[in-house]
């Protein structure tokens, strides 16, 4: 007989992993399946660190989720005694009508945020590090931060494996299927049962939920860091702020050097997008640095900096590059959070939330509207077809 939970959870990197806590704490029977090591580097949820921000350019719909993020990782912070968020200003900076710039102020608009309006100039002076030119503008904002995104991740397992969840790791999903109003799950070390399914999974959720009519594609990021010269210093955080730069040949962005590897900054976007996870190049070549170099060289008056370390990640995308956070449309039992586009981690505390209350009562107080799974129709943008069935 398959073994038996409330909710099953396919995928524990940052949203499945928050997911789990947040159904522990409700006192639920949870089974997390992850198929990689846990806190692992094959998937979304690594690379050191995440940037956490308010004046939200993507669309200020983005912003009271945000916010409730901030709160539930400063929550989480106190439940673990774990340091997981430092705050740090954030410039958002890039050409005159900057897409990325002229977002921002939206969000600061219709939110009535805080921040600071800066031209190329004023942001070099500010920063002597940045090397802008004049006619560039910028937006600098307080309210934000870097996520010490491995430990986020851990912190979540943790607290909820201390609250009775069960995690396995190394076990992939082969299969689930609704069975009746239950769901049943196969993986490699067994059949488990449960009366809810809470889907994950990441770049894998492209074949997990092939029936759900959100076309997602997997796109290879790499992320670098850079030392040397006087990095240190220049590179501190009171010297030289989280960044967000729309220009040509990028978006960039970058943090602080926090530690002896210097700063971190990678190229958003700006990649083919793949047909799947088992498509991704894992090794990090010098021409995936080469952008991020000229960038530096160009943008910057760092001098010598050189390579440290480098890493490869994965985003996986829709194609309005919004999230896919929905009740399945054919399963009721089922939920998804999955398409996060390369900026979802920050949210992953409120989306745990979130997933919670979907799938205890298919509904959430939190919005989530334009997250709906089903968008894409409208418009003929149909996934595969498939059986039943991821900065």
């Amino acid at each position: 007989m398959a073994a038996s939970f409330d909710v099953i959870v396919l995928g524990v990197g940052g949203m499945g992993s928050a997911a789990c806590f947040e159904l522990a704490r409700r006192g639920r029977r949870v089974l997390g399946l992850e198929q990689f090591p846990l806190v692992h580097a094959r998937g979304s949820s690594h690379g050191h660190t995440r940037i956490i921000r308010t004046a939200y350019a993507e669309h200020p719909c983005y912003v009271p989720l945000v916010r409730r993020a901030f709160g539930r990782w400063y929550e989480l912070e106190q439940l673990t005694g774990r340091h997981l968020l430092t705050e740090c200003a954030c410039l958002n900076v890039g050409t005159p009508g900057s897409e990325h710039v002229e977002g921002v102020r939206a969000s600061v608009r219709e939110h009535v945020l805080a921040a600071e309006e800066l031209s190329g100039d004023a942001i070099n002076r500010r920063y002597p590090a940045f090397r802008f030119p004049a006619d560039y503008t910028g937006v600098l904002e307080q309210a934000a931060g870097f996520l010490y995104v491995e430990e986020c991740v851990r912190a979540h397992i943790d607290a909820a494996t201390a609250l009775g969840a069960e995690v396995r790791a190394e076990e992939a999903v082969r299969a689930w299927r609704a069975v009746g109003a239950d769901v049943e799950v196969t993986t490699d070390g067994g059949t488990y049962r449960a009366a809810k399914l809470v889907v994950t999974a990441g770049a894998w959720a492209a074949k997990l939920l092939a029936d759900i009519g959100a076309p997602l594609r997997v796109m290879r990021q790499t992320l670098h860091w850079f030392g040397g010269g006087d990095f240190m210093r220049a590179g501190r955080r009171d010297h030289f702020p989280i960044f967000i730069a729309d220009v040509p040949g990028g978006p960039f962005y970058g943090l602080p050097a926090i530690d002896p590897s210097g700063l971190k900054v990678a190229r958003h976007y700006n990649a083919p997008e793949l047909p799947g996870p088992d498509d991704v190049d894992w090794i990090s070549t010098a021409a995936d640095a080469a952008p991020v170099a000229q960038f530096l060289t160009k943008y910057t008056s760092l001098p010598s900096l050189v390579e440290t370390r480098a890493q490869v990640c994965m985003y996986t995308v829709t194609p309005d590059h919004h999230f896919v956070i929905d009740v399945h449309p054919r399963w009721a039992q089922v939920s998804v959070a999955c398409g996060f586009s390369g900026h979802g981690f920050k949210f992953a505390s409120a989306v745990g939330e979130i997933m919670a209350d979907l799938a205890e009562s298919g509904r959430t107080k939190h919005d989530i509207e334009m997250f709906g799974a089903t968008r894409f129709r409208a418009h003929g943008r149909h996934a595969p077809a498939g059986g039943t069935d991821a900065l």
